[in-house]
């Protein structure tokens, strides 16, 4: 039997009925996988990406089984379920973690050249590829996919996919650049070397209006927000409708596409090797 038939099987079991020492076995298996960067919670197929829904079900089973412990290291206190500890790195991982209070969890890998600045969080299921900047306070997502060269800035929040088992995680591609207090979620993809404006949010029910080509980007029951390559997205306006708000002067958060990226623009968001 699979790994993931093994997981499936055990997942779709009632609570009470299902083998401990099986479920722990197949959860750490799980987990070995997802920290080499072998097996991930979602992947791109000719062009889409699409979640591996038996991942997110194998890492849902490590909370249902995993037991409460205190996990107390070096004079911090801390009580987590004992399926999902922190992640063990060493120098040969080649991953630089800036001292003040960064973790990352067991089950998501983060790849050489990655460096994270304190304080800093990647959940289980993530995925942070190669020379991707995680600046102060921010945030990698359960299942979230993060390409090479990505320069997370501080307070980035990259929401986490769990629930629905079947939905695409949020997936940044590589060489993208996202602002400081920022937010990224439900699924949103942020296609290849697109800059995300400081202050920009964007969700599932997000319309993010197009400068550029005159478009309107929607998630779709089909498909979700996907932010085009190169698109340059700033925090923007659009009024509201009616009396009440024509009274008040209202409007409501509308993330604009006001370019594409050119050199100008990467000479901007480029990070100084010597931060490196």
């Amino acid at each position: 039997m699979t790994l993931q038939e093994r997981i499936e099987r055990l997942f779709d079991l009632p609570a009470g009925s299902v083998d401990a020492n099986d479920a722990r076995g197949a959860v750490q298996e799980l987990k070995d996988l997802l920290n080499a960067g072998t097996l991930r919670a979602a992947e791109r197929h000719g062009g889409t990406w699409r979640a591996n829904p038996w991942v997110k079900k194998g890492i849902l089973l490590a909370f249902r089984i995993g037991a409460v412990t205190d996990q107390s290291k070096n004079g911090f206190t801390f009580f987590d379920k004992d399926t999902i500890p922190l992640k063990k790195l060493t120098l040969e991982d080649r991953v630089r973690i800036v001292p003040g209070g960064t973790s990352v969890r067991d089950g998501a890998y983060v790849a050489p050249g990655v460096v994270m600045m304190p304080p800093s969080y990647v959940n289980i299921g993530a995925y942070v590829d190669e020379r991707t900047m995680i600046d102060s306070h921010a945030l990698v997502g359960s299942c979230a996919q993060i390409g090479r060269r990505v320069h997370l800035s501080a307070a980035a929040q990259i929401g986490g996919v769990l629930e629905p088992i079947g939905s695409v995680p949020v997936i940044v591609e590589d060489d993208v650049f996202v602002g400081g207090n920022s937010g990224i979620y439900e699924g949103t993809i942020v296609q290849q070397r697109s800059v995300i404006g400081a202050g920009v949010i964007l969700t599932g029910s997000t319309p993010v209006y197009d400068l550029v080509r005159q478009e309107i980007y929607r998630k779709t029951p089909e498909r979700p927000l996907i932010i085009p390559e190169g698109a340059v997205v700033i925090p923007g306006s659009r009024r509201i409708d009616g009396p009440f708000a024509d009274k008040h002067q209202l409007s409501l958060s509308a993330p604009v596409i006001i370019k594409y990226r050119d050199g100008k623009t990467d000479a901007s968001t480029v990070l100084e090797e010597s931060l490196r």
